[in-house]
């Protein structure tokens, strides 16, 4: 026996069915959510796509070519340019890792107090332009022949300034790395239990190098490769520093031969994207494996 009600429809005499709502809006959020994905897909895809079309299409004989692609490892300057360009993304991931994964570790486990301040100072050059920056570093550079000439000083000053590998390049990106790779690690250790992991290495005999190295960098396996992937790509795209102080990594490169080689420029603007796009594919596939290894 049945009676209608306003709330449901009641089954007998002890049982009661809600009448279940009807979400309206649904399909409509649904839609507004592809039509959203659509616009930032063409986005993205369009001008990638008018860039590939620039470096395939043959003017002169028409058709496609793949000439341009080709070509690349011959382009005069490519081989120097691209060679200084991945051992200063090298250099400055190997030292912003020294650098940031014993403080955070520290900050953690000794100077919680402290975590404040080192997030302030990491989050300086996302404040301070990178031009002011590069302004205030020559004007230091320029102390050595005015001040300090025939002296050691100076000799290490012109030693940061060699044109084959830039060392003054490596300190600089290091510093505008930093929020990336601190945000990265801090990420990854909110995530685990620092403090027993820490404890227990140190209970069986292991000295901090030790727990560094055996503990805390596996546990942060993925947080370090998201920070060094995030600092690999800045420094292979960072322009504006390496042309203001007279350098020619990879970005620089390509921008010289835009005026002579446009279509071999944009192709290497192309490819240094799918390369891009490649490792952090691999890094998401690295992490999915992980996660699958623990949950198994």
């Amino acid at each position: 026996m049945t009676a209608a009600t306003g709330l449901g429809t009641v089954t007998g005499a002890g049982s009661v069915e809600s009448a279940r709502p009807v979400r309206t809006g649904s399909r409509g959020a649904r839609g507004w959510r592809w039509a959203v994905l659509v616009v930032l897909g063409l986005y993205f895809v369009v001008p990638i796509a008018a860039s590939v079309w620039f470096t395939v299409r043959d003017r002169g004989r028409g058709g496609l070519t793949a000439r341009y692609y080709t070509g690349i490892p011959g382009a005069e300057g490519f081989a120097d340019a691209f060679t200084r360009s991945v051992l200063l993304a090298v250099l400055t991931v190997l030292f912003s890792l020294l650098l940031m994964v014993p403080t955070v570790v520290l900050v953690n486990l000794r100077l919680p107090r402290l975590r404040t301040t080192v997030e302030l100072l990491t989050l300086l050059p996302l404040v301070l332009p990178p031009i002011a920056l590069v302004v205030g570093v020559r004007s230091v550079l320029a102390w050595a022949p005015d001040y300090f000439l025939n002296t050691p000083l100076a000799e290490a000053f012109f030693a940061l300034q060699e044109p084959a590998l830039p060392w003054i390049l490596v300190l600089v990106y290091v510093v505008l790395a930093l929020p990336f790779v601190y945000r990265a690690l801090d990420a990854g250790l909110r995530g685990i239990d620092l403090r027993t992991l820490t404890e227990a290495a140190r209970n069986l005999g292991a000295s901090w190098p030790r727990v560094l190295v055996s503990v805390v960098l596996p546990v942060l396996r993925t947080s370090v490769l998201n920070a060094a992937f995030l600092t690999f790509a800045l420094v292979m795209g960072e322009y504006t520093i390496a042309v203001i102080l007279g350098f020619v990594p990879f970005p620089t490169w390509i921008v010289q031969s835009s005026g002579s080689q446009p279509q071999l420029s944009v192709s290497v603007s192309v490819l240094s994207l799918a390369i891009t796009w490649g490792l952090l594919l691999l890094i998401s596939a690295l992490d999915r494996r992980r996660a699958g290894k623990d949950l198994a």
